[in-house]
């Protein structure tokens, strides 16, 4: 007999540290001049850089590529400029330090360093056309998220952040294709793409309702659609193995001030729809922004960010909502509506947990393309009556005196199809929860979120990876060690930071790059 779980829950884990510090403000008019003050000690150089900081006021920024924080020093009591300090925590007087506002930036020269992760095809000489602009609403003239921007007849792909912002590059050997504008309930626009050069642009998609009188409806039982799918998929999804390149992303934000961000480019050897096996990682780049420093910051990190996004994929990884026929079935099912999604009827199912069933399930909507019954998307969350019993399965530690309660958790993961098949094109994740002290008033909320597009597509020599290229699939990325590597970002379609993120990285971090490219 087959056993029956109710919660079989995709997660990303989250755990979630205190650390205070109290900056004082100090200002002298040479600051690496100026003198702190030490007792014998024995800490982390995190720790350490903490107590100048206590002494300073100026906040450090800084690669954990170059500098690992974590390493113990012995420093001897005594007084020493701040630029001496600064060497002896680091071990390392060939730092370049910079002050920047209130931070102090800590670099190194990089010089004939060998970047061996980049293939060929990624070190050709190309020319490349860039199209970049904001998609809205043609009528309320809102931003669209998640819009998709890809190459027509390509592979290669975007899509606009949650501002309705967008930036692609396109090889000059396409230059004289389309680009493709689509979203979910919109007519899907086609531009050529030797009109789009120059200015920004601003891309207005047409609303569209759908009037009943137009649809053949097929099948009306949300079951019998959803049996449809999975039967379809051996004819709508790879059952071969394909190479994704994918721009992934991860931040931490408190009090909606940005903490961290981390950014990665990897390229994913995926599986078929019909395998067990995990689905393999190569990181090829990433770059990191930290506020390490933050006045009594909470240090969150997501474990498994990349692998947990792939065990998003839905038509891979069965959810329980979509296990219609277990033996107990927590869910109720309803047919509610018809869409569009990109010029292609679809069936819209949504589902919610019984009342009979008090754990904390999904609730969300199911997207089933109207004539071949492939999967387009699906949004869902934790349901809001039972979130905050699910905060044990995504808090993975927290400091003691910490008091932590999930408030949202919600998933959006959508698929494209190119060359008759469906693939993954982007996966997010956001996690919301509420974290307090003790002995503390307010509450402090803490967003953490996670997603990943897939810019291009390979079909061709598709090879396992050797082991030893592989990301573990427990690794922190925001822990990872790398290179960053300028000139690799420049051609790589991203998602852009939205406006809110772009003006927090400015304040601690434009202003470095701008420097290092010096």
């Amino acid at each position: 007999m087959k056993s029956t779980s109710f919660y079989h829950p995709v997660l990303v884990w989250v755990g979630i540290f205190i650390f205070l510090s109290l900056p004082l403000q100090a200002q002298t008019d040479d600051v690496l001049s100026q003198t702190v003050i030490f007792p014998h000690i024995t800490a982390s150089r995190y720790e350490l850089l903490e107590k100048i900081t206590g002494q300073t006021g100026f906040l450090f920024v800084y690669d954990t590529q170059l500098l690992d924080d974590k390493k113990e020093v012995t420093i001897p009591a005594g007084d020493y400029t701040l630029r001496n300090a600064i060497y002896m925590i680091t071990e390392n007087n060939s730092l370049t330090l910079r002050i920047i506002g209130s931070h102090i930036l800590l670099k190194k020269e990089e010089k004939n360093i060998l970047h061996t992760v980049i293939s060929n095809e990624q070190v050709e000489t190309v020319q490349w056309l860039t199209v970049e602009g904001r998609i809205i609403d043609s009528y309320t003239l809102l931003p669209i998220p998640s819009a998709t921007v890809s190459v027509s007849q390509s592979s290669t792909g975007t899509i606009s952040n949650q501002n309705g912002i967008f930036r692609i590059h396109i090889p000059d050997t396409l230059l004289h294709s389309s680009l493709h504008f689509s979203h979910l309930g919109y007519e899907p626009l086609e531009i050529e793409n030797h009109t789009l050069t120059g200015e920004p642009q601003t891309i207005a998609l047409e609303p569209r309702i759908i009037p009943l009188q137009e649809v053949v409806v097929r099948v009306v039982s949300p079951i019998r659609l959803i049996d449809e799918m999975l039967e379809k998929r051996e004819e709508n999804y790879a059952d071969t193995p394909v190479y994704l390149t994918t721009f992934y992303r991860e931040g931490v934000e408190r009090r909606k001030k940005l903490v961290t961000l981390t950014e990665a480019i990897f390229k994913v050897y995926k599986n078929p729809y019909n395998s067990s096996l995990h689905d393999q990682i190569k990181l090829l780049k990433m770059r990191r922004y930290k506020n390490v420093n933050e006045k009594d910051s909470l240090v969150t990190k997501i474990k498994a960010g990349p692998q947990g996004s792939l065990m998003l994929d839905m038509v891979k990884n069965l959810p329980d909502f979509l296990e219609v026929h277990d033996e107990v079935n927590p869910y109720m099912y309803a047919h509610s509506d018809i869409t569009l999604i990109d010029n292609r009827l679809a069936n819209v199912i949504s589902f919610e947990q019984k009342p009979e069933f008090r754990l904390p399930l999904y609730k969300g909507e199911i997207y089933i393309d109207n004539e071949n019954d492939a999967l387009l998307m699906v949004r869902f969350e934790i349901h809001p009556a039972y979130v905050e019993k699910a905060t044990s399965m995504f808090v993975e530690k927290k400091s003691k005196g910490v008091n932590i309660k999930t408030r949202k958790i919600s998933y959006s993961v959508s698929y494209k199809p190119w060359n008759g098949t469906y693939y993954i094109n982007h996966i997010r994740g956001d996690l919301h929860f509420q974290v307090r002290k003790k002995g503390q008033l307010f509450n402090s909320p803490v967003h953490t979120w996670f997603e990943m597009m897939t810019g291009h597509i390979d079909t061709k020599d598709v090879q396992r990876f050797n082991r030893k290229e592989t990301l573990p699939q427990t690794t922190v990325l925001a822990d990872a060690k790398y290179i960053y590597d300028s000139s690799f970002w420049e051609n790589f379609n991203t998602i852009l930071p939205e406006e809110e993120l772009y003006e927090a990285l400015a304040k601690i971090t434009s202003n470095i790059e701008q420097i290092e490219e010096k």
